[in-house]
């Protein structure tokens, strides 16, 4: 009798999608949930070093407060009732991201490190973990962002480089073409004289635009009605030179359609990628994923380095505008379902399959 009920114990804990993160001691679960142990009288972090425990022995807890309740007490080696070192980091590091995105001349490595209370090289490490990026790249990335938004906004073009934190013209010059596709004059005045190529045509998933600047292709949109697919494009850069395709741009469209067609066969032509610092994360993470294959928003979210992130992820898919070359169709709701397109759920449908059949 009790090797069945032992035997029926362990089987249920087996089962239990946390006895594998218990197993693999894996710190992303931590905070999520937390273990007992029958035989120890003592409850644990999934990423606990401790000798790992018969299945049978143990049992699953929502918050320290229930193993509490239940007559556990704190392990003293992963101590579950107490901040964890990933979550001290977390913490850390959003308090030198606020100092970075506050100051107008970047804090150097020394000086952030200090403020957080971590050494230097220990610092820049834990911060790349966590948010994708070096200290360095993401101080730029946030003056690139705010220098998109001031020069909207500030009386001359000079006030807005010195506003997001730029100390001379000529700095900003030497990457204002990176940074915004065009000059700053020019990006200011909605995409004035900036030269973009378009065409729309059809493809078997409806209406299909395709736009080019200098850089790259700078659009694939996706729809029912030619003339929607062309008032987006205007909106995005409302006092462009756009420029309708010649027989030389229309062999690039067949390119770009022949790829949405058969997105496995990849897009060996240039992108022109434009959007915010975490946008541009997301995108990078979608492009990762291979074709025939899916990840969920929360599986995006982890792979920034952001697991609470989940509804920005989401927000940044929709705000994607290069249709299957980043491939947003890829991302897909927790349990496997199909969510919102930009384009469509049926398209989305249509291009999955698709993949899945290569």
């Amino acid at each position: 009798m009790v090797l069945a009920k032992n035997a029926q114990l362990a089987a249920a804990t087996e089962n239990d999608a946390r006895w594998a993160s218990v197993v693999a001691r894996d710190p992303k679960a931590d905070g999520k949930f937390y273990y007992s142990v029958k035989t120890t009288g003592v409850y644990c972090r999934p990423s606990c070093g401790a000798r790992l425990a018969r299945p049978e022995n143990v049992r699953f807890h929502t918050t320290c407060e229930d193993a509490q309740k239940a007559g556990f007490r704190p392990c003293k080696r992963c101590k579950p009732n107490q901040t964890s070192a990933n979550e001290q980091h977390t913490a850390k590091i959003a308090i030198a991201c606020r100092l970075i995105e506050k100051s107008l001349e970047v804090p150097s490595l020394e000086q952030l490190s200090k403020y957080v209370g971590l050494s230097t090289y220990h610092f820049h490490r834990v911060f790349k973990v966590i948010t994708g990026l070096t200290p360095k790249e993401y101080a730029a990335a946030h003056r690139q962002n705010r220098v998109r938004n001031t020069l909207k906004k500030s009386g001359t073009v000079t006030e807005a480089i010195y506003n997001a934190g730029y100390n001379s013209n000529g700095r900003f010059y030497e990457t204002s073409d990176r940074v915004l596709g065009m000059t700053p004059s020019n990006y200011r005045a909605g995409g004035a004289d900036t030269d973009i190529h378009f065409a729309v045509g059809e493809c078997s998933l409806g209406s299909i635009l395709v736009a080019k600047s200098d850089r790259g292709i700078c659009a694939i949109l996706l729809g029912d009605e030619p003339d929607t697919l062309t008032r987006d494009l205007q909106d995005r850069f409302p006092q462009a030179n756009f420029i309708g395709g010649d027989a030389e741009f229309e062999q690039f469209v067949s390119k770009v359609v022949g790829f949405v067609e058969a997105p496995a066969l990849g897009l060996d032509l240039p992108l022109d990628i434009r959007g915010t610092a975490f946008q541009q994360r997301v995108w990078q993470a979608l492009q990762k994923i291979p074709p025939g294959s899916t990840a969920s928003y929360t599986d995006i979210a982890k792979c920034i380095g952001l697991p609470k992130s989940v509804r920005a992820v989401a927000q940044a898919c929709g705000a994607n505008p290069l249709a299957v070359a980043i491939p947003c169709h890829r991302v897909v709701r927790h349990d496997g379902a199909l969510s919102g397109y930009r384009w469509g759920v049926e398209r989305k449908r249509t291009l999955l399959e698709r993949e899945a059949q290569n």
